[in-house]
Formats: structure tokens, C-alpha cells, sequence
């Protein structure tokens, strides 16, 4: 009874509830029953919130993360020339040891005079004083008529000194039986050196220590004898005012001539001759610009000059031009060099004179143009003429570069080796009318400079390779032996300037490619294809020489860091070609062959990524290991290898815009990396730091 009046109880709340939710009213006393029935504090009661089913999607394409910015690596820099300050010379700190300026004659020593001739030689007499002091009036008759005391050679080899006066064939000699003196020194500065601790006097660091040196040790004077300028110092002075002969500027070596018999003066112009004669050695020998300091791209162990020998040397007597001469480079080039600036310099002017960075397409406008068609007929020949001589009259007085012009363009291009494209452009310009006078004498001049750096003597046998030029050559015993185009670096990847020595020949090479170039050529496209260097026939190891394959690396996470080696396997693609020459060195320059046979045949090639691209490298790898061309192409028929040379050949990787042909004549080409304008800024600097000493 009772479970039945439960089901009910429980079936009419049922029904009451469903009643309610149905009606939407809240019943008060449905919900007192029902928290009564279940206990439950009261509540209020909140609507429920329904959400919107979000609509689906479109479909839309997935898109890869663009790969992100591949970093670069850099190249060498240049530099903001930093010149060495002059020093003022502290002449004060010259020391000399009083034993060194002892001078005078052994009065017990001198005797008869005997005549100069071969005949019997009369016995002089003096009357009323000795003979010493005949000698003296002897000299000073000598010295007033200006005349430089002569040496000569007396019958037992001992040099004594000549006198004039009342009878100039008498000369002094000592008596076989007495003792003989020391020879009279020569007039020092001891007497002078309270005045130069005040002499204002400028100089290089490491010249005017050498001149205090010298003095302290030999005070004797080298550039005067009787109070008077000496014959050596005039010929010293006359080399130094012709530095301009040698591209140099005299006002670096200027001196200031003395008085006569001012000893403080002579002591002055005795220091100041000895600093900018050892200044002018210098700039001869090593050149006035330390190349180092222009760019990371220049390699040079600088050259010296033996200052304190030098010095030493003309105090004993040598002859100063002689000594000073030597020091100038020792070679065909250097004097070439000299005789082309002698002869621009007395040269008169191009009559057709064409402005520097001309650049014409077809089609374009240039008041130039009619100028270069002046020289193109000008140089012409009768076939050339008989071809072209209508279209240039046509045009003559034109600026249009029209149509028919290309025509006489690409032919004059022909005819000069150059690339036959109808663009009028620098290298264009200077092959049909050179460059002006001025330009010329300034290359030369930088030429000169720049030939300081390199060895005096180039050795029998040597590579030489001009990027200006884009040439190589092969010398052997003072004559070319072997020329050939090259490609070389780009103004981004420059070609460096230095010298080293050929090694080795590798035959199908491998091609370790640089740091650089996996960087800034590779890794871009290893972002976004980390498969390209196993494709593209390269290997890939890690720091332990073992072999990953491309796409197993996330080359995104390194940077330029790049902690693997990469090398492309021999083979017909190889970026080396079939050979490479080696002079190893820390900027990894090379000579080698190249797939990319057509860049030859370009006018500008530096287009490179440093190396140096040969035109005929078998012809170049048999000149220097000795061998004739048929051994070079047989060695090729076989593996991978690498064949030393017997001895080493010397290789001079240069920049050179002005440098003399094998036919004689100098040869012009253009600044491809702008160093000779940095070279030129720099010796500006130098002028102007020397400038106050002058």
C-alpha cells in the first residue's frame, strides 16, 4: 500500500513539472514541494545559454613558410689611410765621445815636400815659420778661391792631401824614417750642438733615430768639407730634386742650402740632408704608401731600408747617387715605367680627347659620338673605309647613336679584339682613343708607386697576373713565353694584390667551396631546398670528415656558421674545370680552368668570386711544371691527382692600370676595383702630413 502511494506521489510531481516547463511559469509551490521532497536549499534558476554552431571552414590552400633571410658574409674592407705622424728629431740627445773629434797634424811627423812628376823633386824651404804653417796658407789659398780639396794616391798607396797655392805641383809627403800620424779627421758637428738642441726639425720616427744614432757614434760631417757644401752633398741635393722623374714629389726631400763658413748652418744642413735623403731611399726603394694599411685586399711584407748602413757608407766615401740609385726598383718594368712618363711629359695632348665614363647604347644620345667617329676614321684603313665611310659621313655631325652606326661600332670593336656588342662603353672608349694625357702620366706615376711593393728583381721565372688586365703570363728567362685572357674576381669578390709561389698541379680537382660562397651563393637556396648540394653534385661533412647528405641538416639554424664542409666531386660541371694551379695561401686564390668558356670572350671580366679563370690552362700548367702540352693531355686521361713541381715558381697576383706589353708599348687599362683611387688618397695624406717638415 505504502510503494503505491509513493509511485503516485512521485507520477502527479512528474506531471506538475512537465506542466511547468511546458507553460514556461515558474510554479512557487511545484518548486517548494520539490526542494522540500529532495532536500535542496532554494536557488534561482538561470536560463541556460545556447552557442551558435560555428559555420565550417572554406577550403583554402596551405602555403609554406617563406624561409627566412639568409644572412651574408662580407669581404675584405678598406680603409681610411692612417698616416705616421712626423716626430720633431731630438737632436739634443746626440752623445759623442770627445775621443772622436780629436783632430790636428803630428807636428813631429812632417817633413820635405817632394813634386808631383816623376822627376827629382826640390827641397822647399821656408823662411820665417814652419812647415806646418805653409801647408796651412797652402789650404787656405785653397779654399779662397772655392776649390774642393783633391785626394790622391801617394807612390806607397797612402792617400794624402793635395794642396795649391804659391806652387800647386808641390804636394805634402812624410818622411820614410819618421813615424806616421793619423789622417786629419774630417770637421765635425761637436762644436755645434748647443745650437741644434734648438733646431725645429721634423721627421719620420725611425729616420730621425737613425740620423741621432749615426751622429752620435760618427760626428764627422758627410755633406761639407771647408766650410763649404761638399760635391756629394750638391749631387745628393740635384737626385733629390729629380725625384720627379721617378713620380715622386720633390718638395718631400727639399733642403735648404747654408751659408758659407756658418758652422751652426752647415750643422743643420747636415742633419737635414741625412733625414730626407734617408726619406728619399725609402720612398724608392719601399715606396711612400704602406699598401696594408689601404685594404684587407692588399698582402705585402713591407720592405726596409738599412738606415744607419746607408748612412755609414757615404761617410766612408761611397758614391751618393750611386748608392741612392740602386735602390730603385731593378727591373725592365720599373724603367719602361720611367721612359713613358719622360716622353707623356713631352708629349703634346690627343687632339681628339673623348670624356672619361662614356656610355652609349643604340638608339641613345651623346655629344661624344661624333667624337668617336672621328677616331674610328682617323685609324682606319682603305678595307675599313671602303665598308664603313659612307654610314660615318652620314653621321658625322650626328649625336644620334642610329642604327647604321652599330654596324661601324661592332666592326671597330672587331678589329681591336674587343667583345663585338655595339655598346659604347669605358673599355671601348680606350681601345679606339686612349686616355688623356693627364690620366695616362697619373697611372704610370700610381704604377710606379705600386711596383715599390713587389721585389726589386722578379726572378728568371715567374706567373704574372694583371686584374685590371685580365691578363696571365708566363715568363722565362727575361721573355714572354706565354700570354692568355683570365676571368677574374668581381668588385664584390675582389682579386687580392700580393705574391707567392706555385706548388702543385690537381688534376680533376675537387672543389672545397668556401665559407663565402656557401653563405652568400648557397645558402639562400638551401632554405628553401635543403637537397640542392646533394643534387647538384656537391658532398656535404660534418667537423669528423663524415659524409651527411644535404637534406638531413636544418640549414636555417646556423647563421654564417656554417659547421660543415662542402665540395663539389670532378666531373664536367665542376667549377674548376679539369685543373687547377696552386699557390696556397690564406685568401684561397688559385689559378684554375673553367666550364664557363664564353666569359673569355667578354671585355670586362672581372666576374669571378676571387679565383683567377685561365683561358688555356693546360697550356699554363705544362709551363710551369716543365712539361710540353702533350704530357698535360695525357695526365688528364687519367684519376684525381695532384703532381708537384720541381722547384717552385714565383707568382705575382697584381693590379696594375698602366703596365708595359711584351711589343714594347704601355699598355692602359681601367680601375676595376677603384684602388688606384685609394692609392691616390692615400698618398694625398702622406703629402699633407709631410707638408709642415718641407
Amino acid at each position: 500500500m505504502i510503494k503505491r502511494m509513493r509511485l503516485r506521489a512521485l507520477a502527479l510531481t512528474s506531471t506538475a513539472l512537465a506542466a511547468s516547463l511546458l507553460t514556461g511559469v515558474e510554479s512557487a509551490s511545484a518548486q517548494n514541494f520539490f526542494e522540500r521532497l529532495f532536500n535542496q536549499p532554494p536557488r534561482r534558476y538561470v536560463e541556460p545559454q545556447y552557442q551558435q554552431q560555428p559555420q565550417a571552414p572554406v577550403q583554402q590552400q596551405v602555403q609554406r613558410a617563406a624561409p627566412p633571410q639568409a644572412p651574408r658574409v662580407t669581404g675584405p674592407q678598406y680603409f681610411t689611410y692612417k698616416t705616421d705622424m712626423l716626430a720633431k728629431v731630438n737632436f739634443a740627445a746626440i752623445s759623442i765621445d770627445p775621443a772622436l773629434v780629436n783632430t790636428g797634424i803630428d807636428h813631429g811627423t812632417v817633413g820635405a815636400t817632394t813634386q808631383a812628376s816623376a822627376a827629382p823633386s826640390p827641397t822647399v824651404t821656408v823662411a820665417g815659420g814652419s812647415l806646418e804653417e805653409a801647408v796651412e796658407k797652402a789650404l787656405e789659398g785653397n779654399d779662397a778661391r772655392g776649390e774642393p780639396r783633391r785626394r790622391m794616391a801617394a807612390q806607397d798607396g797612402r792617400q794624402v792631401p793635395s794642396i795649391g797655392g804659391a806652387n800647386p805641383k808641390l804636394e805634402i809627403d812624410v818622411r820614410k824614417q819618421a813615424v806616421r800620424s793619423p789622417e786629419p779627421l774630417k770637421a765635425t758637428i761637436a762644436d755645434s750642438l748647443d745650437d741644434l738642441a734648438t733646431f725645429e726639425f721634423y721627421a719620420e720616427q725611425a729616420i730621425g733615430d737613425a740620423v741621432v744614432a749615426h751622429y752620435s757614434k760618427h760626428p764627422q760631417m758627410i755633406w761639407s768639407e771647408g766650410g763649404r757644401v761638399s760635391s756629394a752633398a750638391r749631387d745628393v741635393v740635384r737626385e733629390l730634386a729629380g725625384a720627379d722623374d721617378y713620380g715622386l714629389n720633390p718638395g718631400d726631400y727639399a733642403v735648404s742650402m747654408p751659408r758659407v763658413n756658418d758652422e751652426a748652418a752647415l750643422a743643420r744642413f747636415e742633419m737635414a740632408l741625412s733625414a730626407r735623403m734617408l726619406r728619399y731611399a725609402r720612398d724608392i726603394h719601399a715606396g711612400r704608401v704602406d699598401p696594408n694599411r689601404i685594404s684587407g685586399y692588399h698582402d705585402f711584407e713591407l720592405k726596409t731600408v738599412n738606415y744607419a748602413g746607408l748612412l755609414s757608407k757615404l761617410a766612408d766615401g761611397d758614391d751618393a747617387r750611386d748608392a741612392l740609385r740602386a735602390l730603385h726598383p731593378q727591373n725592365e718594368f720599373y724603367k719602361a715605367m720611367q721612359v713613358e712618363l719622360e716622353e707623356l711629359r713631352a708629349s703634346e695632348e690627343k687632339s681628339i680627347v673623348i670624356a672619361p665614363g662614356t656610355f652609349i647604347r643604340p638608339g641613345q644620345t651623346s655629344a661624344e659620338l661624333p667624337k668617336i667617329l672621328a677616331v674610328i676614321e682617323k685609324e682606319a684603313d682603305q678595307s675599313f673605309l671602303a665598308q664603313h665611310a659612307t654610314a660615318i659621313e652620314l653621321n658625322r655631325a650626328s649625336q644620334i647613336y642610329s642604327d647604321d652606326l652599330v654596324a661601324v661600332i661592332k666592326a671597330a670593336q672587331e678589329k681591336r679584339g674587343l667583345q663585338v656588342d655595339g655598346i659604347i662603353g669605358p673599355r671601348t672608349v680606350t681601345a679606339f682613343a686612349g686616355e688623356s694625357k693627364a690620366a695616362r702620366i697619373e697611372k704610370v706615376k700610381l704604377a710606379m708607386e705600386q711596383l715599390r711593393w713587389l721585389p726589386s728583381d722578379f726572378g728568371d721565372r715567374y706567373v704574372f697576373l694583371n686584374a685590371p688586365s685580365a691578363m696571365a703570363s708566363y715568363v722565362e728567362g727575361g721573355a714572354e713565353k706565354l700570354a692568355m685572357r683570365t676571368v677574374v674576381g668581381t668588385k664584390a669578390t675582389q682579386t687580392y694584390f700580393f705574391q707567392d709561389e706555385i706548388s702543385y698541379v690537381e688534376f680533376h680537382p675537387y672543389w672545397g667551396v668556401p665559407r663565402s660562397i656557401i653563405v652568400n651563393k648557397y645558402l639562400p637556396k638551401l632554405y628553401a631546398d635543403p637537397s640542392y648540394l646533394d643534387r647538384s653534385g656537391f658532398e656535404v661533412t660534418d667537423q669528423q670528415g663524415r659524409r651527411i647528405s644535404s637534406s638531413a641538416i636544418n640549414w636555417t639554424r646556423y647563421g654564417a656558421n656554417i659547421p660543415y664542409n662542402v665540395r663539389q666531386r670532378p666531373g664536367p660541371s665542376n667549377a674548376l674545370g679539369e685543373l687547377k694551379i696552386m699557390f696556397p695561401n690564406k685568401h684561397a686564390i688559385y689559378m684554375h680552368d673553367t666550364p664557363d668558356r664564353h666569359l673569355f670572350s667578354r671585355d670586362n671580366r672581372a666576374l669571378s668570386n676571387g679565383c683567377v679563370r685561365l683561358e688555356d690552362p693546360r697550356a699554363m700548367a705544362a709551363a710551369v711544371l716543365g712539361w710540353d702540352r702533350a704530357k698535360v693531355d695525357s695526365r688528364l686521361a687519367g684519376q684525381h691527382g695532384r703532381d708537384n713541381l720541381d722547384q717552385k715558381v714565383p707568382v705575382y697576383v697584381a693590379y696594375f692600370t698602366a703596365w708595359p706589353e711584351a711589343g714594347g708599348k704601355m699598355g692602359y687599362y681601367p680601375d676595376v676595383y677603384d684602388r688606384d683611387l685609394k692609392t691616390r688618397e692615400a698618398m694625398e695624406r702622406i703629402e699633407a702630413a709631410r707638408a709642415p717638415s718641407i
